[in-house]
């Protein structure tokens, strides 16, 4: 009777593995991201006669006048390139320095964009100085972890001209699936830098 019951355990253990086998198994789903498509690099200028600074863009990219917090003149150089195919936004601020907006008090507003509103959620902050080819100095700021910005920048000749830029996106912030695409729009705003000239 034991030896039956030896056998009759190991049959249906047999049994129950090789059924187990032909089961349907799938695990789960791997997290992935949609392939991108980027296109080519070419660019236009921004040259208007009315602003006291001319660039370089993608022909991917609107020019658009950024019509909010207009208090003084300093307004009326202030425009927004939209890159819609990637929901993209670089807002580039300029204001001249004079009495009302002095180098220091723009350099410290400059570095607090970057770092007092990102502190908390940066995984780390990292600005480097810049000389361009046109002999524009400034200073670069790339923020990692899910910030809502990780390029700002800031060009300057230190007695009339201040430009601040950054490059914001219309979707959470996610460095992971973000990131493919901030490094393609990164060189946009490297080009833009390299090619700013005052006027």
């Amino acid at each position: 009777m034991i030896k039956m019951n030896k056998y009759f355990a190991g049959f249906t253990a047999s049994i129950f593995l090789f059924l187990s086998c032909n089961s349907d198994y799938s695990a789960g789903k791997k997290k992935g991201y949609f392939k991108i498509d980027f296109p080519e690099k070419k660019y236009q200028e921004f040259k208007q006669p009315d602003y006291p600074y001319t660039f370089e863009y993608p022909v991917y990219a609107n020019i658009i006048k950024d019509t909010t917090f207009f208090e003084d003149k300093a307004g009326d150089w202030w425009i927004n390139i939209d890159i819609p195919r990637f929901n993209g936004r670089i807002h580039v601020s300029y204001k001249p320095i004079n009495a009302q907006n002095d180098f220091d008090s723009l350099v410290r507003d400059g570095f607090k964009m970057a770092y007092k509103q990102h502190v908390d959620v940066a995984t780390g902050i990292n600005d480097s100085a810049m000389l361009t080819p046109n002999g524009v100095e400034g200073i670069y700021f790339s923020l990692g972890g899910n910030t809502a910005t990780a390029n700002q920048f800031f060009l300057t000749d230190s007695t009339k001209h201040f430009l601040r830029g950054a490059l914001y996106f219309d979707a959470a912030p996610n460095a992971d699936s973000l990131g493919i695409v901030n490094d393609f729009l990164k060189k946009d705003l490297q080009h833009l830098i390299n090619t700013l000239k005052w006027k």
